[in-house]
């Protein structure tokens, strides 16, 4: 259901959504190249990286910079554009719009508005790493970003920890030793990561590791920590069975005390089995975790 394009007609007026490369050049579809070389104007998250990929694909139209710190301010502007007869496509730096990526504003105001706001699909970083990962993609959750901050960071993690689909989040390279190692604290040494590095570029990679073991190759070497990241965390393999009050106890006890002890009195404090404590502090808990 396509809408059928040629160089010599014009456009309807509305918000085109346009998927673009999300590394290598050819990620993107004919349609999409189409739409570009005839909407009126281009609304660009950032008018100088965008530049290059229309000069690759020699696109000359008018762009207009759209990004987090202006999207309330120039929305209304778009859409007096399209309700005046002009046709306006939306792209990001890469991949698809609005996948942590600016334009809800606009798209939520077009549809406010009655204006038709129409995808056209394409490259997505989410779906490329997943399609490849390993991991289960039945169901799985996008969170985006990781909080920068540590509270905050450390509170998503642990509302995750009995998260049952694979977790995906993207990771910029001068964080993704701390988040590992917050996985590593919160989730666990041993749940599984994948790490999708550099996707459909030259140096594009996959790294299939326990928590501990990816934050002890990425400390390796610093260029292991290079290049943009789509960070898979392996869901929980089954509802837990002890209570999240008992394991935050016996993580806090297991700092001071061995595992044996800290399970024992774990135990007693919430009434939970020693056994059962003591096997999942073996399975989760690394023997320096601090």
């Amino acid at each position: 259901m396509s809408e059928k394009t040629s160089l010599s007609t014009k456009l309807p007026a509305k918000l085109y959504i346009v998927a673009t490369p999300i590394g290598n050049m050819s990620d993107i579809t004919y349609r999409a190249i189409e739409i570009l070389q005839q909407v009126d104007l281009i609304a660009a998250e950032d008018t100088r990286h965008s530049g290059k990929l229309l000069s690759y694909y020699q696109i000359k139209r008018t762009m207009l910079p759209l990004h987090d710190h202006n999207e309330r301010k120039r929305t209304n502007v778009l859409l007096d554009k399209i309700k005046a007869g002009q046709s306006i496509a939306l792209i990001s730096d890469a991949g698809t719009p609005l996948i942590s990526d600016p334009g809800y504003h606009l798209v939520n105001q077009c549809r406010e508005a009655g204006v038709d706001v129409v995808p056209i699909p394409g490259a997505c970083a989410t779906i490329t790493a997943l399609s490849a990962a390993g991991l289960p993609t039945d169901r799985f959750l996008f969170e985006g970003f990781f909080p920068v901050k540590e509270k905050a960071k450390l509170d998503k993690l642990t509302s995750l920890i009995e998260e049952p689909r694979t977790m995906v989040f993207y990771e910029s390279p001068r964080r993704i030793i701390d988040t590992c190692e917050k996985i590593v604290k919160v989730l666990s040494f041993k749940r599984k990561l994948v790490i999708a590095r550099e996707l459909t570029k030259i140096f594009e990679s996959f790294y299939h590791l326990p928590a501990g073991e990816m934050l002890d190759w990425l400390k390796q070497d610093e260029d292991h920590c290079r290049g943009e990241f789509v960070l898979m965390i392996a869901g929980c393999e089954k509802q837990q069975a002890i209570p999240q009050t008992g394991l935050t106890t016996l993580k806090i006890l297991k700092k001071e005390l061995p595992l044996k002890k800290a399970a024992a009195l774990t135990a007693k404090i919430h009434n939970l089995k020693k056994n059962d404590l003591y096997k999942w502090g073996l399975e989760n808990l690394s023997a320096d975790e601090d």
